[in-house]
């Protein structure tokens, strides 16, 4: 099994997992704000996502929806998480990439729980999405 596949304390998954839920409803706007953020933190982005965005903001939702819910049971998202971390490469996308996209993660996260985003919850999403991050990022070639 890979290093980098540890176990995300329970209380953690909750949190990122509740959390999820409450945006959900509004999938598709936070989706949108997502990537106005992620272009405006690094414009240099842009020509990454060819294509329709509309599109680009289901896949994105979708992704998260399947690694949040997998995040109890991580060594059964691994692989797709891998294979998402290969294509992604493959897109021209490079790791230092990853910090911007969890900046603009955690910044859509913020507008679309409002006071709920407490300092827990957001380093819930800290701690998860650098699990996740990170098993992409080191996916074998």
């Amino acid at each position: 099994m890979d290093k980098s596949l540890k176990k995300l304390d329970i209380t953690q998954v909750e949190l990122v997992q509740s959390s999820f839920n409450k945006v959900k409803p509004i999938a598709d706007k936070a989706a949108e704000l997502f990537y106005q953020r992620l272009f405006e933190l690094d414009p240099s982005l842009r020509p990454l996502f060819k294509g329709d965005m509309k599109e680009q903001e289901r896949q994105l939702m979708t992704t998260l929806e399947f690694a949040v819910k997998g995040l109890r049971q991580p060594e059964k998202i691994v692989a797709v998480v891998q294979n998402l971390g290969r294509r992604h490469a493959g897109y021209g996308v490079q790791d230092e990439y990853y910090d911007t996209v969890g900046q603009a993660l955690l910044w859509t996260l913020a507008q679309g729980l409002g006071v709920e985003f407490t300092a827990p919850v957001q380093t819930a999403w800290e701690e998860a999405y650098t699990f996740l991050s990170e098993i992409m990022k080191e996916a074998p070639v």
